[in-house]
């Protein structure tokens, strides 16, 4: 299965490695490292996690509080938000599908 991060999921990511490291160097890679491997867990497994939505799933990236939005479209997983588990629903409400 082919991942793709859709706008603004990418930024998402970019926003919580770089806050990660301003907090504590090396700390936004060891989450970068969390989320790859949830997306490889994800790619081989895209029905394992609970739909939040008619066609939306939701992973936990372990070890951080964030979530992972994805729709699995064929061989592609589109990676529609990530998330901060604390963060109000409402902001990314209107991608789930």
């Amino acid at each position: 299965m082919n991942i793709h991060l859709l706008p603004p999921a990418d930024i998402e990511l970019d926003d919580a490695i770089s806050y990660y490291n301003e907090q504590l160097p090396g700390l936004g890679d060891a989450f970068y490292q969390e989320f790859l491997k949830t997306t490889d867990i994800i790619s081989y497994f895209p029905e394992a996690w609970r739909k939040v939505g008619s066609n939306t799933r939701r992973a936990n990236i372990k070890k951080f509080p964030y979530l992972v939005l994805y729709v699995v479209e064929g061989q592609d997983i589109l990676i529609t938000c990530i998330a901060h588990q604390h963060r109000d629903p409402r902001y990314y409400a209107e991608r789930i599908d």
